[in-house]
């Protein structure tokens, strides 16, 4: 159905907040028998004051309770759609920390349970698990937010620090699945707490997050400035220790200078960052993950392949490919590795071999399916394939673009 009574709405969010009847009608200070009415449509709702009131306890939008039901994605993954879209602009849009500056903030989550919340989140975004990423967004962004409004002083600093990480996480996920300006914003506000909690790496690889929000809405030239500004503030040297958390977040920075640059085609600028990355990565001595960066001299690599297919130049991605030791390659983590994969099928494609980025495609959904499922750019890649495929494609092929909704 395109419209759904507002009671079967009401109804619908109190189930997803795992709230019983009763226990809704408590919140409301309302009776059990007047929510099953509203529900079941014979009490109408018609006072605004109620439907705030409703929202606020539900955590919603009124609009959500209001307006059209968003269409649901029906893909198996059910990789992302407009009702968590919905709710995550409704967390991003909250600004306890002001609040709390006015009147005393509510008891906030213990920041040990933080921690863990974050760590699971950023393990879940690196594993490639968009679709429960994305519906576990809304609570954790109201989480993170009720405790840095929440403390002061070193807990405070903490606090701040874990809300810059999963603004981080929001934005790099929105990113992926193609709502930009959301990932911007996100990106946006992770530069803004990164100053709270005192920290100039996090605010480092916060600024790759907003340049690849930038570089997804068409601004690759101010991507490209910022990243290359931050990236000198924070190099290795001078009064600057060369650090594995250092090393990682200015070799991120330089790599995603890169993939701005490459979006501008300028290669020359390309080869100068990727160079100073290897650099990096070298120092660093091996893959590693720190401040969640996967930076290391195969993650240089596979940005190497990236910004060739970035700059139109599919052979010299392919070329890039075949040289990446597998031991290495298969030591990452599942979403570097369906990326990568996924620039490779990218870069199959723009040399004609669409046997070849069919395979990768196939390889990539193993790996991490919401990487190739969920991506529209994965889509424009299978269109392709299908599009110049002779004859009928392969049965796996066809098999994973019908999971994917796509046709030719």
């Amino acid at each position: 159905m395109d419209e759904l009574p507002i009671g079967r709405r009401v109804a619908y969010w109190r189930g997803r907040r795992k709230m019983s009847q009763q226990v809704f009608a408590d919140r409301l200070g309302k009776s059990k028998s007047w929510v099953d009415k509203v529900e079941r449509g014979v009490r109408r709702l018609d006072k605004f004051s109620v439907l705030y009131e409703i929202a606020d306890i539900l955590q919603v939008d009124v609009q959500l309770l209001l307006g059209k039901d968003p269409e649901r994605r029906t893909d198996a993954l059910n990789c992302i759609d407009q009702i968590e879209v919905q709710e995550i602009r409704a967390a991003l849009e909250r600004y306890d920390s002001m609040s709390a500056y006015f009147d005393a903030a509510p008891y906030p989550p213990p920041l040990d349970d933080m921690r863990k919340a974050v760590n699971h989140a950023w393990l879940t975004y690196q594993y490639g698990r968009y679709g429960m990423l994305t519906r576990a967004l809304p609570k954790l962004l109201r989480d993170a937010q009720a405790a840095d409004a929440g403390y002061g002083g070193d807990e405070g600093r903490e606090a701040a620090h874990l809300l810059g990480q999963v603004y981080q996480i929001a934005s790099s996920v929105l990113r992926k699945l193609g709502e930009c300006d959301l990932a911007w914003l996100a990106a946006d506000r992770s530069m803004a707490v990164a100053q709270r909690a005192d920290d100039p790496l996090l605010a480092g690889i916060a600024t790759t997050r907003v340049c690849n929000a930038l570089v997804a809405m068409g601004r690759p030239r101010p991507a490209l400035e910022l990243n290359v500004a931050i990236a000198n503030r924070l190099a290795p040297g001078g009064g600057n220790e060369a650090s594995p958390d250092r090393l990682s977040v200015y070799g991120m920075l330089l790599l995603q200078g890169a993939m701005a640059a490459a979006r501008i085609g300028d290669s020359a600028t390309v080869g100068d960052l990727i160079n100073g990355a290897q650099e990096a990565a070298t120092l660093l001595g091996g893959d590693h993950n720190h401040y969640w960066t996967s930076f290391g001299p195969t993650n240089v690599e596979l940005h190497r392949a990236a910004a060739a297919v970035e700059m139109g130049d599919g052979g010299r991605a392919v070329e890039v490919h075949h040289r990446i030791q597998e031991l290495a390659f298969n030591a990452l983590l599942p979403e570097r590795r369906a990326h990568h994969l996924l620039d490779i099928a990218r870069g199959f494609a723009q040399v004609g071999d669409v046997s070849n980025a069919g395979e990768m495609l196939l390889r990539g959904d193993r790996l991490a399916p919401s990487d190739i499922r969920c991506r529209p750019i994965a889509h424009e890649v299978m269109s392709d394939v299908l599009r110049r495929t002779r004859g009928a494609p392969p049965s796996p092929i066809a098999e994973l673009a019908e999971h994917m909704g796509v046709g030719v």
